[in-house]
């Protein structure tokens, strides 16, 4: 007989009502975790949802601003913008990128820097941005693209404001040029400033007034399908222009004093000396900054690395030279402010000069010497035995305080950036070298040689104060800020540093004589470019030494290679007693600044005060019994 069991119904029933309970109870949970979550979804984060829901439908697409225009005092264009077609990828929307631009060759030509710029800018800028992959599409090029461009997912053609330099080289030094942002630049830019931005300004003008020129981007809000292709336009922001910039420089004399340096190195500085405007600025050699745009080929940069003649220096503003005899200009004004100093008192010069207690002999570069001067004579024929034994009276730290005052040994504040400051050395600055300071080296500083070194800016700057009555001006480029929109213009207010401090003015009035006498006397070593001008000039000749020679042996321009030869220099401004302008010239290894130097500033100077090119000043000249 089989045991069975009797089954407990009641047990059964309350297990099964309790299981039932704890399902329903979760089933409840769930469904109200459910309704929480579409309230939340559909109340509280429904603006951030939307946004992502509008992304996948909406794109937003930035559009580049007009870049700010420049142009010279006159209304020449400088700077400027022209459309051209572009060739550019979306990497985001792009699955096969090898392939793709494989698919492309077909249709546009595409070169080694194309590909290699394109896959730097994948590898630095964020993959839903446009990136360049070809510029300056040709006319046939763009259709055929457009024609094909359907077939092409993440490829879009572009019509883009390139800049442009109509004048090529001329002024580049202080123009500069804009250039694809690099991988720092990325680092340290405002992103969404830039944002659908290829190009920055790099040098000159172009990068010193980057956030004037810039503007600000536009958007368009555009919908789209779920290929990424456009359907319409929703919203458009338009961009604002950056603003142009209206320079002091003058277009044509800046192309009269290229032409007037030519092939040689060197740079010329023409200043107003009642505002400190820049008339011209010149470096030679220039180079062609347009193609640094879009980015030079290394061939061709390279180029531009290995030669000689160096034409990416900004002779200008960072080239540091001797100041050679041109220092006799500044500090003849010096020795009239010494105490108990006789202007008039005669000096022997033999044509050499010794310390006491030494036999080396410092020479002057008339070998010969100049016989009896006193100061006039001295500054008229630029007599060194002269300015040997002024310095040594003087000695060095009181050379440097008197001629730190015309702004040397420090930046002039142009508005540039990466100005140079050159050096006036002292004792300090010789003792924290870990080095001594001899007293030859006084000797030759007080004829511009040794460790000074100067600037042509700095130079002009200097002749500017010289020629202002002491009042040295911060030199400006730009002459006024102007909206592109509603044309108001911001001028730029000149600033003048601290008026020279001089004990009589009327020591300015007899040193402004003696400059002018170097100009207009036959015994002047300037006598080539002032013995047939309309107007007044005050000036002074420099030959500034680049190979030392040793004692014993002379100097042979004509036996020294051109590259040792010594560099020539010339200061100077007019017309004197109402100066419009000054300027400085340095052409490295000319020779001399009378005959290298001179006629150029001549030039600038006609130019400026005649409105017209002179013949070539000094053709016939009587000859003058110096010639520096």
């Amino acid at each position: 007989m089989l045991n069975i069991p009797i089954k407990d119904q009641f047990r059964e029933s309350r297990l099964f009502n309790a299981r039932l309970t704890v399902v329903g109870a979760i089933v409840l949970a769930l469904i109200l975790a459910l309704f929480l979550r579409l309230a939340y979804l559909q109340i509280f984060a429904y603006r951030h949802f939307e946004t992502l829901s509008q992304a996948n439908r909406v794109k937003p697409i930035p559009i580049q601003p007009p870049r700010g225009l420049i142009l010279d005092r006159h209304g020449v264009v400088l700077a400027q913008n022209y459309p051209v077609y572009t060739l550019e990828i979306i990497p985001e929307q792009v699955d096969d990128m090898n392939s793709l631009l494989e698919e492309l060759k077909q249709v546009v030509n595409l070169n080694e820097a194309d590909l290699k710029n394109f896959h730097k800018q994948l590898r630095e800028r964020p993959r839903f941005e446009n990136l360049l992959l070809r510029s300056h599409l040709t006319e046939e090029e763009a259709a055929r693209l457009a024609v094909r461009r359907t077939y092409f997912s993440g490829v879009e053609l572009e019509a883009r404001l390139q800049r442009h330099y109509p004048l090529a080289g001329l002024g580049v030094h202080f123009l500069g040029y804009v250039a694809r942002i690099n991988e720092q630049e990325l680092e340290r830019i405002d992103k969404a400033t830039y944002r659908g931005m290829q190009h920055i300004g790099k040098l000159g003008v172009e990068v010193s007034y980057e956030k004037t020129l810039l503007g600000q981007v536009g958007f368009e809000k555009v919908e789209t399908n779920a290929h990424g292709r456009s359907l319409r336009i929703l919203e458009r922001i338009a961009p604002v222009a950056g603003k142009n910039l209206h320079l002091s420089i003058d277009a044509k004399l800046q192309a009269l004093a290229e032409q007037a340096l030519g092939k040689r190195r060197g740079a010329v500085i023409a200043l107003e000396p009642a505002t400190g405007a820049i008339l011209a600025f010149v470096s030679t050699p220039t180079y062609d900054p347009n193609p640094f745009v879009n980015g030079i080929d290394p061939d061709s940069y390279q180029a531009l690395l290995d030669d000689p003649d160096k034409p990416l220096i900004n002779r200008a503003l960072n080239g540091q030279y001797a100041l050679g005899s041109t220092i006799k200009a500044f500090l003849g004004l010096a020795a009239l402010e010494l105490e108990n100093f006789d202007a008039g008192k005669p000096i022997a010069c033999p044509g050499w000069f010794t310390l006491p207690g030494s036999s080396h002999q410092f020479r002057d570069w008339k070998k010969s010497g100049h016989g009896t001067m006193n100061l006039h004579d001295a500054v008229v024929q630029s007599c060194d035995v002269y300015f040997y034994r002024l310095a040594v009276a003087m000695e060095v730290d009181a050379m440097k305080k008197f001629l730190a005052s015309f702004g040397f040994g420090g930046k002039t504040g142009v508005d540039l950036l990466s100005e140079s400051e050159g050096l006036l050395p002292s004792v300090a600055w010789k003792e924290a070298r870990g080095q001594k300071w001899y007293p030859g080296e006084t000797v030759i500083t007080g004829i511009g040689q040794g460790s000074i070194l100067v600037t042509p800016l700095q130079l002009a700057a200097a002749m500017s104060a010289l020629a202002n009555q002491g009042v040295r001006m911060k030199p400006q480029l730009v002459r006024a800020i102007v909206d592109a929109k509603t044309r108001a213009a911001r001028e730029t207010v000149p600033e003048a540093y601290a008026q020279i401090p001089l004990k009589d003015k009327q020591h300015l009035d007899i040193q402004i004589q003696n400059l002018t006498d170097v100009v207009h006397t036959n015994k002047g070593t300037a006598y080539g470019i002032g013995y047939n001008s309309p107007y007044k000039i005050a000036g002074k000749t420099g030959t500034a030494q680049v190979k030392g020679i040793a004692q014993g042996q002379s100097y042979s321009e004509k036996h020294t290679p051109e590259r040792f030869r010594d560099h020539a220099l010339f200061v100077s401004f007019a017309p004197v007693g109402d100066p419009k302008v000054a300027v400085a010239v340095v052409v490295e290894n000319g020779g001399h600044g009378s005959s290298a130097a001179a006629p150029i500033a001549r030039k600038v100077m006609d130019h400026v005060i005649l409105g017209k090119t002179s013949a070539t000043p000094g053709a016939a000249a009587p000859a003058s019994e110096n010639d520096e």
